[in-house]
């Protein structure tokens, strides 16, 4: 097929939040820089805190420290462009600078689902099958398991973003979004890309909905075990251990689901906007707050490198 009167596209727009006031996007961008600047400090503490407390050596922590590396960058993928679009009005994004943040989005976000799933696993093992946990949460079984969650994101983040940047662009290129984000980017191109979306719903069933069962069958299972536990302090004792990945899983998934699987004439693009900030700012942000405040072996480390941080500092 030929298609003819191209306008050879060499950047995008992003449309971001240019729809407010001056005023408001200054607001928005003091609240997204201070929620930016939270999540890299928190993600960054629980990184340093679970790698030199030797009480935070279990697979659990291996877990939430590669949880940790994944939204620092997811964050970084997705903030600093949005920040520049508020205060110094730069819109505009290079076709090879939307197709980076598209490959890292994708990337980063399979791994975050796979990553979610083999805590859930983790937590699973530890609860229902606590005699073999050891072995088989062993050093070179988390670390195959961490890898595989990796791993999982290059897939489906270089066949969509190779696919959607084959794809002829015919002169609109302004994305309706704060991000190059799929949906409104291949709403720019001028061709038929019915093939291209079955395969997107394919792979949004594979790495957002697949994991998102096996997390739900895991925590079918958990609380069925606890709820057999004779004593109300060891039914929250097992809880407790699981309560904080629950809490991180219920916020990433519900609005992740709300956005890439319900019909795209029920939500304008104003409302997806929001969806999006909730996953991608937000919960990266509550995620180090969710493991530190309602954590107890947490909190205890985090006291104890503090003093050992002030003791080495008067000696």
């Amino acid at each position: 097929m030929m298609w003819e009167n191209w306008t050879i596209v060499s950047e995008f727009v992003l449309v971001s939040f240019s729809a407010l006031s001056t005023e408001l996007q200054a607001l928005l961008f003091l609240l997204f820089l201070t929620i930016y600047l939270v999540t890299l400090m928190g993600n960054v503490l629980i990184i340093l805190v679970t790698t030199a407390d030797s009480a935070l050596q279990s697979p659990m922590y291996f877990f939430l420290r590669n949880l940790s590396f994944l939204e620092i960058g997811f964050n970084l993928v997705i903030v600093p462009k949005m920040l520049g679009t508020l205060i110094i009005q730069d819109t505009t994004i290079s076709f090879l600078g939307c197709a980076t943040q598209m490959y890292f989005f994708f990337f980063f976000g399979a791994a975050e689902c796979c990553l979610l799933a083999t805590m859930a696993y983790d937590r699973y093992v530890a609860i229902c099958d606590p005699l073999h946990y050891p072995v088989v949460m062993g050093h070179r079984s988390c670390a195959q398991l961490a890898a595989a969650s990796w791993f999982s994101g290059f897939p489906v983040a270089t066949v969509q973003t190779i696919w959607i940047f084959s794809f002829p662009f015919c002169g609109p290129n302004r994305v309706n979004h704060f991000f190059c984000d799929s949906p409104p980017v291949i709403a720019l191109v001028c061709a038929d890309t019915s093939l291209f979306e079955l395969e997107a719903l394919t792979a949004t069933v594979l790495f957002i909905l697949f994991p998102f069962l096996l997390i739900l069958g895991s925590y079918v299972r958990i609380l069925s075990t606890i709820f057999r536990v004779p004593s109300a302090e060891g039914k929250h004792k097992a809880f407790s251990t699981c309560s904080s990945h629950l809490l991180v899983v219920s916020l990433f998934y519900s609005t992740a689901i709300l956005m890439y699987f319900r019909p795209r004439s029920s939500a304008s693009p104003e409302s997806k906007k929001l969806l999006s900030l909730s996953y991608t700012v937000v919960t990266p942000m509550l995620n180090p707050i969710i493991y530190s405040l309602r954590n107890n072996e947490v909190k205890a480390a985090l006291k104890r490198v503090i003093h050992r941080t002030l003791g080495s500092q008067k000696l």
